[in-house]
């Protein structure tokens, strides 16, 4: 009888060991099985990234990977420049960009945020574009020395030249000046944080565009969140 009890416990013991050994493939299977529907869930469709693209265009971001490293920048985003499931979901619960002085046509420089507003006649967002402003350091370089500083408040184009134009401290692609010699131009360098002499970079591919929107006389407003000048009554005194 004791025999056979021994036995029995052996078998059971034995199929307890057998179905163990069968159900850990089946979990690490189940696991990676897991992991593989969640790695397809955050992978965009071709028909969800136009979508996402459309949009960006849609809030005036244009296209490329420019008008999604606007959006972060004018978001607050963490500036990847790559859209996935995450960057799809902000911009499609994002609303447009708004000027911080609207009712007419102007050029807004939001520092904080390193982004360029261009506003059209009814004071509405028609272009965002990722800038590189002044880095705040001082500098020495080509016989040449001062503090890299963008000035804060209103301003006005003063002068333009059509395609590249050779400075004391680089190359500047269709520069817009509006002033003591800085401009808003085009340059192939335009980091995601302030890099710049004082001048007011903006990505060459856009630098065209923004020329054709700046005739002489185009009001400028740089600001952060320490300063802010509006500049509506130069629009009510002409």
């Amino acid at each position: 009888m004791k025999s056979l009890l021994r036995i029995q416990t052996k078998l059971a013991l034995i199929g307890l060991v057998l179905v163990a050994l069968v159900a850990v493939p089946a979990t690490a299977n189940g696991q990676k099985k897991a992991r593989g529907q969640s790695a397809h869930a955050t992978t965009l469709t071709r028909a969800e990234t136009k979508q996402g693209e459309a949009r960006l265009a849609e809030m005036g971001y244009g296209s490329g990977r420019n008008a999604l490293t606007a959006f972060q920048k004018y978001e607050g985003r963490e500036v990847t420049g790559k859209l996935n499931r995450e960057e799809l979901d902000a911009i499609n619960n994002a609303p447009a960009p708004r000027a911080k002085d609207p009712g007419y046509r102007h050029i807004e420089v939001d520092l904080d945020r390193q982004v360029l507003l261009s506003i059209d006649d009814e004071g509405l967002v028609k272009k965002v574009v990722p800038v590189s402003t002044g880095s705040n350091k001082q500098y020495n370089e080509k016989g040449m020395s001062g503090l890299a500083y963008t000035p804060r408040g209103r301003f006005k184009i003063y002068a333009k030249i059509s395609g590249w134009r050779e400075s004391p401290l680089g190359l500047l692609y269709y520069p817009n000046y509006f002033s003591d010699g800085l401009a808003i131009h085009g340059n192939s360098s335009v980091p995601n944080t302030p890099a710049s002499h004082g001048c007011i970079r903006v990505p060459n591919s856009t630098a065209i565009e923004l020329f054709k929107q700046m005739p002489i006389g185009t009001i400028l407003l740089i600001y952060d969140k320490q300063s802010f000048v509006p500049a509506k009554e130069w629009v009510t005194s002409r």
